[in-house]
């Protein structure tokens, strides 16, 4: 069985997995704390991104979430997205067991990954979705930051149930549908 929590604890595991990262010397892993406004890394936003969704063969109910940097900076893919599919009224659960070791950093025409679990035989209050809405988390990982990204789902929607789930934020498609 799959745990999935609160975005609040997997804040706390993220921050951890980051302080054990900057401890082995991965330090472009992360974005570095310095002081004044310069601190603030820049979360990828809709404005910045292009994603893309992409229905798999394996494992079964999953989609894969792709999001592009299409700006000239770099952004920072913090935690994992908020999807919104059609008019729900709370956030697609996250993973917990799938966190990475570092915030996903993605340069100018670079990709980030997270799969979707749509569905499972153990879901209730299924329903056909149309419209998927992504926010990109904010550095905290207790909110999002700007409008949310549109990405189109396969033509004819997605069946999506209770037991759907979104991953962490990972660097390549492989690690994303690894869950």
């Amino acid at each position: 069985m799959r745990l999935i929590t609160k975005a609040a604890t997997a804040a706390a595991a993220l921050t951890t997995a980051l302080s054990l990262t900057a401890l082995g010397g991965a330090a472009s892993a992360a974005p570095a704390a310095t002081s004044g406004p310069s601190a603030a890394a820049k979360s990828c936003t809709a404005a910045t991104t292009k994603m893309t969704v992409k229905e798999v063969g394996r494992p079964l109910n999953h989609l894969l979430l792709s999001a592009k940097n299409t700006g000239t900076k770099t952004c920072y893919a913090y935690g994992a997205p908020f999807l919104r599919f059609d008019e729900a009224q709370a956030a697609t659960a996250w993973l917990e067991e799938n966190i990475p070791q570092a915030v996903v950093t993605l340069e100018p025409g670079e990709t980030a990954y997270a799969a979707i679990g749509t569905s499972s035989p153990e879901g209730v209050e299924g329903y056909r979705a149309h419209r998927l809405g992504v926010h990109f988390s904010n550095r905290t990982m207790n909110g999002s930051v700007g409008a949310p990204a549109p990405a189109r789902l396969p033509k004819g929607g997605v069946y999506v149930d209770s037991s759907a789930f979104v991953t962490y934020w990972q660097t390549s498609a492989s690690d994303a549908l690894m869950w």
